[in-house]
């Protein structure tokens, strides 16, 4: 009994230098190298592959065990990345990505707080990029000490950097009034802007808002970011807007081409055209959403009024409208009380 080839269609071939090359010649087939040692696991899967018909399988260095390369690759893989919201989970790939690149060789385990302030340091100049750079830090930190790799967390004592407090600007009324001015209403631009204006809600929701979303006057938004689901009871002004704008889709902004933006991103930079087309600059579409929440605390609206419509999980960022707009009341009143005095004639 003749014992079959281990290898059918394999044929040796010996060059001109006396390197040996494999070469597999099936029928009905061009001619392929299998690389690799003979016998080894390499080689059985790529001549595996080449008999089906498939590309060899890429040869890949192995990470080494207890580095950022390691940790950052694993979180990218697990559920807790999964379950982030898309926008965050974009940016939040970026950062771990660059991450890795840069710092992929490190070995955790020896990394000291040191260590720490010295990557924090290259981004002085950026306290937002470093906020979160130092977020996806300590996330690669608590999965090394759940996996053993070390019993600490580095970043603890690290302070999260100061970001300005405007940060966004928010839209005053003379540049509501001047946008308002360009763009009549019916116009896309208008649609766009009364809707951020009216709503207070980020780019990634106004996007996906359409007709189905409004029920008994009040638009059904659940957040992108947060999950939170929140009903906005229509304002006259962006009713009218509404009913004035045709809209045969299923969201109220679309593109010119009449399709839903793919992105917030493409959707801010729309409106940063149109407010450029208005004569305005650094005019954020975020900042619409400040703008709402600050007539919202100068009308007399408590923080967690305001948190009802913006859907801000803490009352931090809440507090603080409410606080700008009693200190503009106080203080107008503050001046009133002494406008008619003798050190302060009418």
């Amino acid at each position: 009994m003749i014992a079959a080839k281990p290898y059918p269609y394999l044929y040796k071939d010996i060059d001109r230098q006396g390197r040996v090359r494999w070469r597999l010649r099936a029928p009905r087939r061009s001619t392929v190298t299998i690389r690799g040692e003979y016998g080894s696991p390499e080689f059985a899967a790529n001549y595996r592959a080449a008999m089906e018909g498939k590309a060899p399988a890429p040869v890949i260095a192995p990470s080494r065990y207890g580095t950022i390369d390691v940790l950052g690759r694993s979180y990218l893989r697990s559920a807790d990345f999964a379950g982030l919201a898309p926008d965050t989970r974009r940016s939040r790939r970026m950062i771990v990505e660059r991450l890795v690149d840069t710092y992929g060789k490190l070995a955790v385990a020896q990394m000291e707080h040191r260590h720490v302030r010295s990557i924090m340091d290259g981004y002085a100049n950026k306290p937002g990029a470093a906020r979160n750079l130092l977020s996806a830090l300590r996330v690669l930190m608590h999965i090394a000490i759940a996996e053993g790799i070390r019993k600490d967390d580095p970043t603890i004592g690290i302070r999260r950097p100061k970001l300005s407090r405007e940060w966004w600007h928010s839209w005053d009324e003379p540049e509501i009034e001047q946008y308002e001015s360009k763009h009549p209403i019916g116009s896309r631009a208008r649609l766009a802007f009364a809707l951020a204006l009216y709503t207070s809600q980020r780019s990634a929701d106004l996007i996906r808002m359409g007709k189905q979303h409004v029920k008994d006057g009040k638009i059904n938004v659940v957040q992108q970011k947060t999950g939170t689901r929140v009903w906005i009871p229509l304002h006259p002004q962006l009713k009218v807007i509404l009913d004035a704008t045709q809209c045969e889709h299923l969201v109220f902004i679309v593109t010119e081409h009449g399709r839903p933006y793919a992105h917030s991103k493409s959707f801010g930079n729309a409106m940063r055209a149109w407010s450029k087309e208005a004569g305005l600059t650094g005019c954020p579409l975020h900042g619409l959403r400040k703008a709402c929440a600050r007539r919202l605390a100068e009308a007399g609206c408590t923080a967690p009024e305001i948190m009802s419509i913006t859907g801000h999980k803490s009352l931090t960022e809440a507090e603080r409208y409410v606080r700008a707009a009693d200190q503009r009341t106080m203080a107008e009143a503050a001046m009133g009380k002494i406008s008619g005095t003798q050190s302060y004639p009418r």
